[in-house]
């Protein structure tokens, strides 16, 4: 039998039977994007992306769905936008971030997946936040000017349950990839 997951905020109610997780790159200053691209090109988190990813319904913003030019295979992907008019051949569109979630976890439920994956951008991110239950968050160990950033959330609510050192290349900022989870009240 699987355990709901109530929480609300002031975007709506949403009530999941699969948990929310969230997947993004990020700066130690918080940045996650430039201009609409990736502050960095690290080979190996776009490899840890798709593991972590794959066969899971992805709920994203539209100019992140902008930045990738095209839905990305094996997974359901959701695009959130206030544009009516927005439509795409290979993804569902949804007009708020609850409709969103609710639609990635009715498929979730279906094909069995374990977690809805929340990938961005920044605004997706500040509204997911309250619904997430795991963080997936690759540290990256640089400070970079950007226009898009993680929001902040509090330590106390979260705890540290995995961190490995990535393998940069050569001339790439060292990372970390570390999974957070929800502590329970």
């Amino acid at each position: 039998m699987s355990q709901r997951n109530d929480t609300s905020n002031q975007n709506g109610a949403f009530d999941s039977l699969v948990p929310v997780a969230m997947i993004v790159a990020m700066a130690k200053n918080r940045v996650i994007g430039v201009d609409g691209k990736l502050p960095w090109y690290l080979p190996e988190d776009l490899k840890f992306f798709k593991r972590i990813t794959q066969a899971k319904p992805l709920v994203m913003g539209r100019k992140t769905y902008a930045s990738i030019g095209k839905p990305l295979p094996n997974r359901l992907n959701v695009v959130v936008t206030r544009n009516a008019e927005f439509s795409h051949e290979g993804v569902r569109v949804c007009h708020d971030l609850p409709a969103a979630l609710e639609l990635a976890d009715q498929h979730a439920t279906i094909e069995a997946a374990e977690e809805i994956m929340v990938m961005g951008g920044g605004e997706i991110y500040r509204q997911a936040l309250p619904f997430a239950q795991r963080l997936y968050i690759t540290e990256v160990d640089i400070e970079v000017e950007g226009d898009a950033t993680f929001p902040d959330f509090d330590p106390s609510e979260w705890q540290e349950v995995q961190r490995v050192a990535g393998q940069p290349a050569e001339g790439q900022p060292s990372y970390d990839f570390v999974v957070y989870e929800r502590i329970a009240d």
